[in-house]
């Protein structure tokens, strides 16, 4: 979707045209899923926090008064639905500490495929290591490794310039490689890849 048509659908979302509010979520919902992984808590669910999302954005966007902001405007709404969940999901620790109550045990009987397992294994442990970055680091780093945005896109989503985006990717890279390397995870060697992509 171009830049005009981007702001014309926003115009008409805030309007209250249901169609392009419908619209504006289909073409932002995938970049928005990699914020609400940059900034979800441990143990929180992708899916709810995008339907979560979703419902703040549907109720907000009225809000809304520069549609050429739309990009900020999203994100914001992302990070807060995730700073939220991460306040419910502390509360409810704090509950659950205070009946004592436990988890069940995995199922020791179900069995997995090694090579599987291993590979999400690595996944995971990358994710929780990026997990560790500070947002400032975090957040380019997924926008760009795990929904594979351009330099370009995430400046627009983050209002930030490009070169700053860049140079953030750069150290990102660079500390979570250190951090993986500390834990014993295996770490490819970093691809070379042009400015702005």
């Amino acid at each position: 979707m171009s830049d005009m048509d981007d702001r014309d659908t926003t115009q008409r979302a805030i309007a209250g045209d249901r169609f392009a509010l419908e619209t504006l979520w289909r073409d932002h919902r995938r970049w928005l899923s990699a914020v609400l992984l940059s900034h979800m808590p441990n143990g929180a669910d992708l899916e709810d926090l995008l339907q979560e999302t979703a419902m703040n954005v549907c109720r907000k966007i009225r809000d809304l008064r520069d549609p050429e902001r739309l990009r900020p405007w999203l994100r914001t709404i992302a990070i807060n639905t995730a700073i939220s969940a991460g306040r419910s999901a502390t509360l409810r620790r704090k509950v659950r500490a205070m009946e004592d109550t436990e988890l069940d045990p995995p199922d020791p009987s179900i069995g997995h495929d090694d090579e599987h397992e291993t590979a999400r294994d690595t996944l995971d442990r990358v994710l929780a290591a990026a997990q560790r970055l500070h947002p400032d680091y975090r957040e380019p780093l997924i926008l760009k490794s795990v929904r594979g945005l351009s330099q370009r896109a995430i400046a627009e989503a983050l209002d930030l310039p490009e070169t700053t985006i860049e140079t953030r990717l750069a150290r990102a890279r660079r500390m979570l490689r250190q951090l993986l390397e500390e834990k014993g995870v295996p770490v490819p060697p970093a691809p070379r890849t042009a400015p702005g992509t």
